[in-house]
């Protein structure tokens, strides 16, 4: 066919298309066919329909329909049918990770005996109306690979910060609803991106399961690590102390505030707010530590409790202050981390109960493995220039 031809073919097909209801729709209607015909043509028969030919692998069997939600609206496919191997068009089968893992949650939920009628509030907040028991079947098994290896690939030897923190998450173990503890590390490489280090369900937070948190990072490679920031819990301290020794520790600066604030009346909560974050607001050690103190000075008598915690942990809570090469509004705080788990509570708030700790890791962790895959070709979190005289000092320090 020459281009004169090809020309006034496409023609012809936008005049039909435009004639119809819903022209996109229709167009989109055509491609799919079209692709569809030219898959089972390179990949099954490789040979044109109707064409005999001793290269041709199969023979075709008629069609079948199948109806296909879009965006545009509902489209039925008639797909071609093959005697030998079977035919699934690859947009039917391509699901993204996160699409993939829902379907296999889902599947687990009607196998649990969670009601249609929850189930049917869940499809509805990831808008789907509906679905089959034929789209779930082949899914788990590839999904989980991918999130196993996602949680037990090695890591690099050394990462400069490490932000750690835990979430709780109604999972059923047991016939029985529990409440478990899901510890999530979140780091700058050596390239300055974000990087999601672990993903780990433990029965609760304590020493031990830090320590074994901390032990199966070490398992896959990390020997070092210059600054971990988290919040006050004495599991994270106890296990730090034994698992990185040498690693400094930058309590939150937010959570250490909403500490405080606990033990203030809630009519002096914002004049109080205002004081602790004008300490955070110092470009130096010594002004923060100064203007602490005199925090410290003025509120002792009207707020006894909350001027204690004060006092016990300003010192923690300032340890970002001494990493000068690195932004402080950067590692003062778990906030980034905290928006992370957001985004993790967001979606399996959607499913509520979870009908077992896989199902909750190959749904979390296939929406990680994204976030990760955006993180990787994106822009630098922190400069690597500065990474790299933060470990020059961290070096120097170590050896002082």
């Amino acid at each position: 066919m020459t281009k004169t031809q090809d020309t006034e073919l496409f023609k012809k097909l936008l005049v039909g298309f435009c004639q119809e209801e819903d022209p996109i729709k229709e167009m989109l209607q055509w491609m799919v066919n079209k692709l569809m015909e030219i898959e089972v043509t390179t990949l099954k028969t490789q040979v044109e329909k109707g064409t005999h030919s001793s290269e041709r692998k199969t023979h075709r069997n008629g069609y079948r329909v199948r109806r296909w939600d879009t965006r545009l609206g509902t489209i039925y496919l008639t797909i071609p049918k093959v005697r030998t191997g079977g035919y699934q068009p690859f947009f039917l089968v391509n699901k993204q990770r996160s699409e993939a893992a829902l379907m296999s949650v889902i599947q687990e939920c009607w196998i649990n005996g969670i009601s249609t009628r929850k189930m049917m509030r869940v499809f509805k907040s990831f808008g789907i109306e509906d679905i089959s028991a034929g789209q779930v079947s082949a899914v788990t098994k590839e999904l989980d690979s991918e999130v196993k290896q996602f949680r037990q690939a090695p890591l690099s030897d050394s990462y400069p910060v490490i932000w750690i923190d835990a979430l709780y998450e109604k999972i059923r173990d047991d016939k029985k609803v529990t409440s478990k503890a899901i510890m999530v590390a979140l780091a700058i490489n050596h390239e300055g991106q974000k990087e999601i280090l672990a993903l780990e369900p433990m029965d609760e937070e304590s020493t031990d399961t830090w320590t074994v948190f901390f032990d199966k990072l070490k398992a896959r490679g990390v020997s070092k690590v210059g600054l971990l920031v988290s919040d006050a819990h004495k599991g994270i301290q106890g296990a730090l102390k034994n698992s990185f020794t040498g690693t400094s520790w930058q309590r939150c600066k937010v959570h250490f505030m909403r500490n405080i604030l606990a033990r203030v009346p809630h009519k002096q909560k914002e004049m109080v707010g205002k004081h602790l974050a004008h300490i955070f607001n110092q470009t130096n050690y010594s002004g923060a530590k100064q203007t602490a103190e005199e925090v410290i000075f003025k509120f002792k008598h009207m707020f006894p409790e909350a001027i204690d915690v004060l006092s016990d942990g300003i010192e923690d809570a300032l340890q970002f202050f001494h990493f000068e090469a690195l932004p402080f509004g950067r590692t003062s705080s778990t906030n980034h981390l905290e928006r992370l788990n957001r985004e993790i509570r967001r979606r399996s708030n959607v499913v509520g109960i979870f009908p077992s700790t896989d199902s909750f890791l190959r749904l979390i962790g296939s929406y990680l493995i994204e976030y990760q895959s955006d993180w990787a070709t994106g822009k630098s979190y922190i400069n690597p220039d500065r990474l790299s005289l933060f470990w020059a000092n961290f070096s120097d320090r170590k050896a002082a």
